[in-house]
């Protein structure tokens, strides 16, 4: 069985204050609880550590040889819990971001200089992977995720929910016409997912008042690149307020089927393990994200 730190801190108190009497008052023991205490380390240890006199308690040799050690240990887990309070108050060390390419680029490049001033001592590490990864087969410390959550192992903040729409390019409209009912899609080249096939849901209402399931002419498995297409005149796309908003005040995107489109908005969460060690640095990051983007982050 081995030594416990009460153990310790009860042997330290006695030889400290001279007597089990006022180490038990110092410790918030009753007496025969802080003897017990110390009989039990004597007999883990197998040793006497302190003679017991009619006036007083003196160390034996092997006492004052274990005494040496139990400051240092008792010194060493002060310390250690001094480092991990100043880190809360000022986090330090590396953290592991991951998101899809067009939430990192739009949403989360844009806050990092801001970050990096009020939390210089954290190194990030950004990562973009397009599907739902395993954080720890990733090793990633705290990810973005856009959707439904499905892992209930996993601790989620909401950042916020960013509304789909149907876009194209001034460019694509000119030549091809600008499409007025979900109907009218059937004359035109569509942009979408390869996967997941859900992605490929638009806001509209089919024929039997489900949303819209598209057959892309062209598919893709990134926001970024679908993005890039509507961009270069190659289609009508789905995409999420948070990656076009600057397209369209900017007047290279143009949103469609305003009138008739339904209101789907898409949950956006930052998602780490409930029992990590980084909870610092974690929340500073996630904080920090959910401050600077405000209570309706990704409004057009």
């Amino acid at each position: 069985m081995k030594t416990t730190l009460d153990e310790m801190q009860a042997f330290v108190a006695v030889v400290d204050t001279g007597s089990i009497t006022a180490a038990s008052e110092q410790l918030g023991l009753t007496i025969s609880a802080a003897s017990r205490t110390l009989g039990r380390l004597e007999e883990k240890l197998q040793t006497t550590l302190l003679r017991r006199t009619t006036r007083r308690l003196e160390l034996t040799e092997e006492g004052a040889a274990f005494l040496q050690h139990a400051r240092a240990i008792l010194a060493s887990v002060d310390e250690a819990e001094e480092q991990m309070a100043a880190r809360r108050l000022r986090p330090v060390g590396r953290l592991r971001v991951d998101a899809a390419t067009p939430f990192m680029l739009h949403v989360i490049v844009p806050l990092l200089a801001g970050f990096r001033e009020r939390y210089p001592e954290v190194e990030l590490e950004l990562n973009s992977n397009e599907g739902i990864i395993d954080l720890i087969e990733k090793r990633t410390d705290v990810a973005l995720r856009i959707g439904a959550l499905r892992d209930s192992t996993l601790h989620a903040r909401l950042v916020g929910a960013s509304r789909i729409r149907v876009f194209a390019s001034p460019g694509y409209l000119a030549r091809h016409g600008t499409p007025a009912t979900p109907a009218d899609l059937a004359g035109h080249a569509l942009l979408g997912f390869s996967q997941p096939e859900t992605l490929n849901d638009w806001p509209l209402r089919d024929a039997g008042g489900e949303l819209m399931r598209i057959k892309p002419a062209i598919a893709t498995s990134s926001g970024e690149t679908l993005r890039q297409m509507a961009l270069c005149d190659l289609g009508l796309a789905c995409m999420s307020d948070f990656m076009t908003r600057a397209d369209v005040r900017a007047g290279r995107l143009v949103p469609l089927f305003q009138d008739v489109a339904v209101d789907v908005r898409q949950p956006v969460n930052a998602v780490y393990y409930r029992n990590t060690a980084l909870a610092a640095r974690i929340t500073c990051f996630v904080d920090y994200v959910v401050e600077a983007l405000g209570e309706r982050p990704f409004e057009a």
